[in-house]
């Protein structure tokens, strides 16, 4: 989440102080990324540095609010029409315990995953409660409208990630467990059946055979 281009966002709608930046990001988004008051200060100096704000004067409380500026607004605009960058994934708990877990001493893997989808689908279904609430919400305008469909969207894109991890989870299972079947049966199809012969190892004949050649053409 670009938290910078998030407070642009914010700073478009008008001039804001930071605590007051905080509460509405975190309204837009239902609390998923929640940010602490000096994470937000922090972020607005580099913006200040980078020219994308400016300081706006104070409210009547004594507030310093910041203001978008023109190259804060073209920035913003930009970021809006640029797809995200999928080059560098984010790092993914998950997949990195996984893979970590593969081979790893005393770690059964499976019910690792079974653990995992335990969680995802306890997820999945709260995420899905709070959809109906955010649908109600929208239905019967008891709140600011903009944040609930805001704040909708987040939470299908939630779901949507929840439901795509438990079907990762399901396929990663099943992987494993055909990859320990076929290990399984390596050993015997590695040593023949007693009575039977490897055709890839030389009999006696084949060893007779190839000593009268040899003689032969000494």
């Amino acid at each position: 989440m670009s938290i910078r281009h998030g407070l642009l966002a914010l700073l478009e709608r008008g001039p804001r102080y930071g605590s007051q930046l905080r509460t509405e990001f975190e309204s837009r988004t239902g609390s998923t990324w929640p940010l602490n008051v000096g994470q937000v200060y922090t972020t607005l100096a580099r913006l200040e540095r980078d020219g994308l704000v400016a300081p706006g004067g104070e409210d009547t409380a004594g507030h310093t609010l910041y203001a978008i500026t023109e190259t804060g607004r073209h920035e913003l605009h930009a970021w809006y029409e640029r797809p995200v960058d999928r080059a560098n994934p984010p790092r993914d708990e998950l997949a990195i315990k996984l893979a970590m877990a593969v081979g790893a001493p005393g770690v059964d893997i499976r019910a690792v995953i079974q653990s995992q989808r335990h969680a995802t689908v306890q997820a999945m279904q709260d995420y899905t409660r709070l959809k109906a609430q955010a649908l109600a919400a929208i239905e019967s305008g008891r709140s600011g409208e903009r944040d609930d469909i805001a704040w909708l969207l987040v939470l299908e894109q939630l779901i949507f990630q929840t439901e795509a991890e438990a079907r990762w989870l399901d396929h990663c299972e099943s992987r494993l467990v055909r990859l320990s079947a076929r290990g399984e049966r390596a050993p015997a199809e590695a040593e023949p059946p007693e009575g039977t012969t490897d055709p890839t190892t030389p009999t006696t004949t084949d060893r007779s055979l190839s000593r009268t050649a040899r003689t032969r053409r000494v």
